[in-house]
């Protein structure tokens, strides 16, 4: 398996959309609205893809100033690329365009809670979320 890495790579919707299906994101992604999908990826300050030749198989989707934080929003893996290591490659190739003492924040999907922690994450107990009000 020869995977590649890249933060220039150009990702569609259908390609983002198609593989948050593919890795159980799409369960709590708003993958029914392509406006919304299609606005994360254009204002996203870095994201950071893994291809297998021209398949989208991972992505790392972030939002930051590149020098205090970082909120990785999206780390998504192809349920079949899943366990080779392309998950801890997408944070080791986000953390590499960050600076020196850039931290990084993500809030864990409820089946990924202890995936964090073996890749050097610390669990925080006061992380909090306000939920979006639709009128």
């Amino acid at each position: 398996m020869n995977i590649t890495y890249s933060t220039t790579a150009k990702i569609s919707t259908d390609q983002a959309i198609d593989l948050y299906i593919r890795s159980t994101l799409g369960e709590r992604r708003p993958i029914h609205n392509r406006q919304v999908v299609d606005d994360m990826y254009k204002h996203a300050n870095l994201i950071v893809s893994a291809w297998d030749v021209d398949k989208l198989v991972g992505i790392s989707r972030v939002l930051t100033d590149f020098s205090y934080v970082a909120y990785l929003s999206d780390l998504a893996v192809d349920i079949q690329y899943q366990k080779r290591g392309i998950g801890k490659r997408l944070i080791e190739e986000t953390k590499s365009c960050l600076g020196p003492e850039c931290g990084l924040v993500l809030l864990a999907a409820p089946k990924a809670s202890e995936y964090y922690r073996p890749l050097g994450f610390d669990q925080h107990p006061s992380a909090w979320t306000l939920k979006k009000t639709v009128k």
